[in-house]
């Protein structure tokens, strides 16, 4: 007798989105909740945006050693790479969360909602930033979940849903992302112009020329070999090197600025954009090193700066006995601490800067002002976006790269650089010129040798010392034979210090080593 088998029940769990529109649902919703953060935080900081701060926050955890890798890998990039990098793992872990939800939204609702608190620790922690910041992670936390949740419904499944389920056709579902998509464009590109209408572009651009009451020497015509292959003298405003942790340049109108002076002192002090200009302006020549720099690097540059003496304001403020440093924040809330003997010290010449080359501090290099202390790497002595000089002592206040293991005084050690021949050029046998600079702030430089192959130290032809506190330029022509040859360079400065050929890296305090290069004479 034939037996017949009864029909399958039918199955009770809902059906399942589709692996693409699965991970669209989560990118769509990262998208649409990095929008509303941006345009929150354009009403109050730009730092308040949850990718934004995540991204800070990236560089403050990052090991030293990481860091600098980044800056020696990276120069000026490095901030677009991790920008970058941060936009992938964030891309990738959206469309994750969404394949993780192919039959419920609850697994993407939940990583959606660990992305905004995410943000909004983020946000917690920036030095800069007050409680009202948090409404934009807070924003970004309800879009971004909405979001997930209106598409996770519309999208398109395997197998058609049940009567009553919510499914929609594809139709409604590409309808839905690519509104999810234009209203994140828009709600970004309103948050980029709200934060605009606070850009310094404007403010800076009213300042018009500064003209220094004590203008600094001028430049002799014999100050740099530029003609046979050195840098000029003087560095043009923008290919100034430029080494900091801002993921976007502070926007501080000059008219919003000011400066307080407090701590170890007789008199805490406020001073305005209007009572530094007003004041009588001096210009100096410096040149200044980041600490960054690798032994031949190119982070190092000169300008001629106006401002006024910090010494000036730190004596009006009256800095008592035992202070030891100046702990100085940016508006972004970075810290430096400079030494005070250094600060103080009138003929060094350390300024509160607000000019470079006869133009208002660039966006990017300060402005509205900043500290310019010669003698000392820019991390412990030039302090972009000042706002506030706490005068106090190493122990009391600990600043930002002293608590990543660096060094605490950072005098700039004496170094050299070869700039032509590049490395492997190709040049004719025979009569080679060799050009490049070298510098050693506030000591000076008294000559720099050459080294060709195993030949003996050769002194080269220094260019016109301008100051102490300002890099010199050399060049020589030696004579060699096709092949292949390697040229060492090492400076002595005005101490009789001749620079060491023992190789160290940036960290804590600087690298050391003689720079060389190869080229090839045919």
């Amino acid at each position: 007798m034939a037996t017949t088998e009864a029909p399958a029940a039918p199955s009770t769990a809902p059906p399942r989105l589709r692996i693409p529109s699965a991970a669209l649902c989560g990118v769509l919703a990262l998208f649409a909740a990095l929008a509303a953060g941006h345009l929150v935080a354009g009403f109050i900081s730009v730092n308040a945006s949850p990718y934004l701060a995540v991204g800070n926050g990236a560089i403050d955890l990052t090991p030293v050693g990481l860091k600098d890798f980044a800056v020696r890998t990276f120069g000026t990039y490095d901030k677009v790479v991790l920008l970058g990098g941060m936009a992938a793992v964030m891309v990738a872990a959206a469309a994750v969360a969404g394949v993780l939800s192919l039959r419920s939204p609850r697994p993407g609702v939940v990583i959606v909602a660990l992305f905004g608190l995410l943000g909004g620790f983020a946000v917690y922690q920036r030095p800069d930033l007050t409680a009202v910041a948090l409404l934009a992670p807070a924003a970004s936390l309800v879009v971004g979940v909405a979001v997930f949740l209106l598409l996770h419904r519309i999208a398109p499944r395997k197998s058609p849903p049940a009567e009553g389920s919510g499914g929609t056709s594809r139709r409604s579902f590409l309808l839905g992302g690519a509104g999810a998509l234009v209203g994140a464009g828009v709600l970004g590109g309103a948050g980029r112009l709200v934060s605009g209408t606070r850009d310094a572009t404007a403010s800076r651009a009213a300042i018009g020329t500064l003209v220094p009451a004590k203008s600094a020497p001028a430049i002799p015509a014999d100050a740099d070999f530029a003609k046979l292959g050195t840098p000029t003298f003087l560095t043009p405003n923008p290919e100034f090197y430029r080494v900091d942790t801002a993921l976007s340049v502070p926007q501080l109108r000059a008219e919003d600025w000011s400066l307080r002076i407090h701590g170890m002192v007789e008199r805490e002090l406020r001073y305005g954009y209007s009572d530094i200009r007003n004041r009588p302006l001096v210009e100096r020549t410096i040149t200044m090193t980041c600490v960054s720099n690798e032994v031949g690097g190119d982070y190092v540059s000169t300008s001629d700066f106006i401002g006024v003496d910090l010494a000036g304001l730190l004596a009006e403020a009256g800095v008592r006995p035992g202070a030891e440093q100046l702990f100085c924040t940016s508006v972004d809330g970075w810290t430096s601490g400079t030494p005070v003997a250094a600060a103080q010290d009138r003929g060094r010449g350390a300024m509160l800067a607000i000019g470079m080359n006869r133009e208002p501090l660039p966006l990017e290099h300060g402005f509205p002002a900043r500290l310019v202390t010669p003698g000392l790497y820019g991390y412990v002595s030039a302090t972009k976006w000042v706002v506030d000089i706490e005068v106090t002592t190493w122990k009391a206040r600990q600043a930002y790269w002293l608590k990543r293991g660096w060094g605490e005084q950072a005098p700039i050690k004496t170094e050299s650089r070869i700039d032509t021949p590049k490395g492997f050029d190709t040049v004719p046998a025979g009569a080679v010129r060799l050009a490049g600079v070298a510098w050693s702030q506030h000591n000076g430089i008294a000559n720099v040798e050459i080294k060709v192959d195993n030949n003996p130290w050769q002194r080269t032809t220094l260019s016109t010392e301008v100051n102490v506190n300002t890099w010199r330029m050399w060049w020589t022509q030696i004579a060699v034979k096709p092949g292949t040859h390697q040229v060492f360079v090492r400076a002595t400065d005005k101490t009789g210090y001749t620079q060491t050929d023992e190789r160290a890296g940036t960290v804590p305090d600087g690298a050391t080593g003689w720079h060389s290069t190869t080229f090839i004479a045919t």
